[in-house]
Order: C-alpha cells, then structure tokens, then sequence
C-alpha cells in the first residue's frame, strides 16, 4: 500500500502546498493523519519516542519510522 497523503497535514502528497509540511521542524514530528486514508491517528508521546494508531492501519512508532542496528 503506498503512501498517499500527508502526515502532518492530512492532504493529498500530490497537491501543492506543504512546504511547511517539510520543513526540518515536522521532520522531528509524530505524524498526526494516516499516510494511507487520512484519518487522524490517536498519538503518544512519551520520552522514549512516539506511537501513532490508525482505527484502519494499525500502529507505528518511532522505532518502524528511524530502526536502530
């Protein structure tokens, strides 16, 4: 399944417009919409990193978005 919208935004990757989705600052951000459907996802954030869940997609964290080793 490909990544079809944005994650800071919600909006279509293939519309103009997110720059500010892009800049170096929401590069450290949790993703808030679901890449594949939009629907905004229940976050954590804890000290050891962060945990998103999409009702249809099921969950990703910081450790599947920067694996270590």
């Amino acid at each position: 399944m490909s990544e079809r919208f944005c994650v800071h935004c919600g909006r279509e990757e293939a519309l103009a417009g997110h720059e500010s989705c892009r800049s170096p600052r929401t590069a450290l951000e949790p993703p808030r919409f679901c890449p594949h459907c939009a629907r905004r996802m229940v976050v954590q954030v804890t000290p050891a990193g962060w945990s998103a869940r999409c009702s249809r997609h099921g969950e990703t964290s910081s450790m599947d978005a920067f694996p270590t080793g």
